[in-house]
C-alpha cells in the first residue's frame, strides 16, 4: 500500500471561528483527511506575532479552536491535530532556517505586509514592528518543514507563502549539499467564499461574522442584518438577485440549484420579500450547522477529551519533528 503523502496546516487562535472557516478552510481539510497524512496546527507563537500583550485569553482561544474543528469533522483518528508551541522542535528549526535565509525574502513575503500596515493603522505610524512578526515568514515555513510536508492547502491568495517555502527549502539543501527536504506544493483549495452580513470580508473584528457556535436565534439575527438589493423599497418591487449584496450570495453557498432558482425567480418578479427570504436563508443555515453545533455542545461539555486529543496529537507530531530535526542537526553539524 503506497504511503500517504503528508499536509501542513494551521490557524492562529484568535476566537471562536466562523463560516468563512467552514467554508474556506475546515470543509477543505474535512475532504483532505481522508486522502492524505494531516497535520493541522493551532499556531499559537503566530498569534504573539501582532498580539504578544493580550494573552489572557489565549489558552481558552487554543481550545475553542480545536473544539470547532472537531465540530466540523475534523478527525483525530485521521489527522494530528496539535497545537504549535508543543513542538519545541518547530523553534529550533526556525533558528536554524532564519540563519540561512536573506532579509529581502522576509520582506517581500505579502502577509508580513499586511499585518504590518495593520499594525499601523492600530497603532499609529509611528509603531515598531517586532522583531517576532519580521520572522513570520519563517516561522511558517519552519512549521511545514518540521513535518517535511508535501502539500500545503492554500487559496489562491496564499500561494506566495508556500512559494516563500520552497525557497527556504531550495536555500537550505543547496547551503548544506543536500537533498533532504521535500519542495512542498500548493494544493489550492476550490472552496467558496462567504463575505460579511455588511458584504465585506468576513472577520470577527469587523463585527460581521456568523460563528460556526451561533445559537439559531442569533443565527437569525445576522441573517436579517444582512445587505440586499438597496433599489427596492416595497416588498412587492422588482428585485435584482444580482444587485442583492449579501443575502443571495449567501443562498448560492447554502441553497441546492432548486432553491437558488425559486428564490432567483420569485425575487425578479416582485414575488418574494426581502425579509421573509432572509429568514428562509437562516433556517436553511441553521439546518446546515445543527449537526455541528450539536458536536461542538458535546466537546464543549468533554474539555477532557479534547485536551486528550490535543495530548496525542501532540506527541505524534512531536516524534516526526524530532527525527527531522535530528536529521537536521546532523546535516549542519551541530554539537
Amino acid at each position: 500500500m503506497e504511503e500517504k503523502k503528508r499536509i501542513m496546516s494551521g490557524m492562529r487562535p484568535t476566537g471562536r471561528l466562523h463560516l468563512g472557516h467552514y467554508l474556506g478552510v475546515l470543509d477543505n481539510w474535512k475532504n483532505l483527511q481522508d486522502k492524505y497524512d494531516c497535520y493541522f496546527s493551532v499556531a499559537d507563537w503566530h498569534a504573539l506575532t501582532t498580539g504578544y500583550d493580550k494573552t489572557d485569553v489565549l489558552k481558552e482561544n487554543v481550545l475553542n479552536v480545536v473544539i470547532d474543528w472537531l465540530a466540523c469533522g475534523i478527525d483525530p483518528e485521521k489527522a494530528t491535530i496539535f497545537v504549535q508551541s508543543t513542538i519545541p522542535e518547530i523553534a529550533e528549526l526556525n533558528v536554524y532556517l532564519g540563519m540561512v535565509t536573506p532579509q529581502n525574502w522576509v520582506e517581500r513575503d505579502p502577509t508580513l505586509k499586511d499585518m504590518a500596515k495593520i499594525l499601523k493603522n492600530k497603532q499609529g505610524q509611528n509603531s515598531q514592528i517586532g522583531f517576532g512578526l519580521m520572522g513570520y515568514p519563517v516561522l511558517m515555513s519552519a512549521d511545514i518543514m518540521a513535518v517535511n510536508a508535501h502539500y500545503v492547502p492554500v487559496g489562491k491568495d496564499q500561494v506566495a507563502h508556500v512559494e516563500l517555502t520552497r525557497d527556504m527549502v531550495r536555500r537550505f539543501n543547496n547551503v548544506y549539499n543536500t537533498d533532504y527536504f521535500v519542495e512542498p506544493q500548493p494544493l489550492l483549495n476550490t472552496c467558496s467564499l462567504i463575505c460579511g452580513v455588511d458584504g465585506q470580508k468576513m472577520g470577527k473584528s469587523f463585527n460581521n461574522d456568523i460563528k460556526i457556535s451561533d445559537d439559531d436565534t442569533t443565527t437569525q439575527k445576522r441573517i436579517m442584518q444582512c445587505i440586499t438589493d438597496r433599489s427596492r423599497v416595497r416588498k412587492d418591487d422588482l428585485g435584482h438577485p444580482d444587485k442583492c449584496e449579501v443575502a443571495f450570495k449567501y443562498w448560492q453557498i447554502f441553497g441546492n440549484e432548486n432553491e437558488i432558482s425559486n428564490v432567483c425567480s420569485e425575487c425578479s418578479a416582485g414575488q418574494r420579500g426581502c425579509a421573509d427570504c432572509k429568514r428562509q436563508l437562516a433556517a436553511k443555515i441553521n439546518e446546515r450547522f445543527k449537526e455541528i453545533r450539536e458536536r461542538r455542545v458535546y466537546y464543549e461539555n468533554n474539555i477532557s477529551e479534547v485536551k486528550d486529543i490535543l495530548s496525542a496529537g501532540t506527541e505524534k507530531a512531536r516524534n516526526v519533528s524530532k527525527k527531522v530535526l535530528s536529521d537536521v542537526r546532523s546535516i549542519i553539524g551541530m554539537y
